[in-house]
């Protein structure tokens, strides 16, 4: 397990500070990348003084200012869904669960479209405001999602899909509601729930930040644990494992990161439906590497997405959810066949 956390934990940070790189110098301006990494090293505390100024101010403007919140704000979203995705497909043991097909996004924009109704994003608890609000009824939704999966005492993994489309269908005319009670609004709350990263600075990543290395460190503590529940939930309990908390914990955390990740950037699906599946296949299936790769490559993911949703249509930006759903949707209809297929085999 080492060796492949060092591969391909390497490979992925090698990746990343590569991504940031080429998707800070893309834009309506381009920079060299010479010139974007000159920047990002002057900054930088004892290395800056030895770096010769050899950029525009307007250059410096662009990467500081303009482009390089939004892709550490990119990056820590994509973190914060492949995380939840994760630890939703290892606790309820399906590979088709995320926050976006268990309606658990949906249930968070409720709380945050109704702050954002009613201007109350700062005036309750600052900036923590909408994630707290998205946070309470993104549980309730999960909750309602349970519910509607539960019967005999037990979780029914393929009911559990159609719960969450149930779920999201109401939940999201809930959303639409309340996009139609007002006029003033209303762009912002639509653009918002389409997904994006435009004109979001510093302040938001301080929200982000705290919250995915919180959630990264408590998933990680369960990992020997999700990697029984994979044996089943009465094996893992025969194995010492105390299910209902372990359900609790890492369904909390999880709805958590789905939650912040939805108060800022709005609702990207699939990211932790794809990322997560796509890690499981790369490095395994061990969720003592599979979290954390997890969260790398899912920084990744989303960085490009937003890249591309900034870039394709240049000066028009595509919503970034729109984006994260054309490259999803397939991938979901994929893993769909594929346990249809494997449902049939084990019939036969």
């Amino acid at each position: 397990m080492k060796a492949r956390f060092l591969l391909f934990g390497g490979a992925g940070v090698l990746l990343l500070f590569l991504s940031v790189g080429m998707s800070l110098s893309l834009g309506s301006a381009e920079l060299p990348l010479t010139q974007v990494w000159g920047i990002l090293l002057h900054k930088l505390p004892g290395i800056g003084t030895l770096i010769t100024v050899q950029w525009p101010e307007s250059a410096e403007q662009i990467v500081m200012k303009v482009r390089f919140p939004r892709v550490l704000l990119a990056v820590l979203v994509g973190a914060c869904l492949s995380l939840a995705g994760a630890g939703f497909q290892g606790i309820l043991r399906n590979p088709l669960a995320d926050p976006y097909t268990l309606g658990v996004a949906s249930g968070s924009a409720i709380g945050a479209a109704t702050l954002i109704l009613f201007g109350w994003q700062f005036s309750l608890l600052g900036q923590w405001s909408v994630p707290l609000a998205a946070f309470t009824t993104g549980l309730i939704s999960l909750w309602l999602v349970i519910r509607l999966a539960h019967s005999q005492g037990k979780i029914h993994i393929e009911t559990l899909i159609l719960s969450g489309v149930v779920a999201q269908a109401f939940l999201g005319s809930i959303v639409s509601f309340l996009v139609s009670l007002s006029d003033q609004v209303v762009n912002e709350i639509v653009f918002w729930l389409m997904g994006s990263l435009a004109f979001r600075g510093w302040s938001f990543s301080v929200v982000l930040l705290p919250c995915l290395f919180l959630g990264l460190i408590i998933l990680m503590g369960y990992g020997r644990t999700l990697n029984l529940f994979a044996l089943g939930e009465r094996q893992a309990a025969h194995l010492g494992v105390q299910v209902d908390r372990t359900k609790l914990v890492v369904l909390t955390v999880s709805t958590l990161l789905t939650a912040v990740a939805v108060s800022v950037s709005g609702i990207i699906g699939f990211v932790g439906l794809v990322v997560p599946h796509l890690v499981r296949l790369m490095a395994g299936p061990d969720y003592r590497l599979l979290l954390p790769m997890s969260a790398l490559y899912g920084g990744i993911y989303v960085l490009w997405a937003d890249t591309l949703a900034r870039t394709l249509l240049s000066p028009t930006e595509i919503p970034l959810g729109v984006v994260t759903a054309f490259l999803g949707t397939p991938f979901f209809a994929y893993l769909l066949r594929k346990k249809q297929r494997a449902g049939k085999e084990g019939e036969a």
